[in-house]
């Protein structure tokens, strides 16, 4: 299991701030015999009942090495991969980046 970015618990509480529900810390995703792990999973649920709930899959990103492209590259890779696996496995699930300012 990965260990937590710095930025981890921040993002959690704004998460839980704006309204959401933290259901997976973190989100694993088996696709091809292989287990991927997202940060975070989140659900918020909506007042409308014609309305299905919201569920997201957050990345979080540091940006703390030695070269921030680099980083960049790896961070942008990394949500690419996990945005097709979940096109593929939780199609109503959607990913996002969750980087510092």
């Amino acid at each position: 299991m990965p260990a937590k970015n710095i930025y981890h618990d921040g993002v959690v509480q704004a998460l839980i701030a704006d309204g959401w529900t933290i259901t997976h810390d973190p989100l694993k995703l088996s696709y091809g015999g292989k287990d991927l792990f997202v940060d975070l999973g989140a659900e918020r649920q909506t007042i409308a009942a014609e309305r299905q709930g919201h569920r997201i899959a957050v990345e979080v990103q540091s940006f703390l090495g030695a070269s921030p492209v680099r980083d960049l590259q790896e961070a942008v890779g990394q949500y690419e991969v996990y945005r097709a696996v979940l096109a593929k496995t939780e199609p109503d699930r959607i990913p996002f980046l969750a980087v510092p300012k």
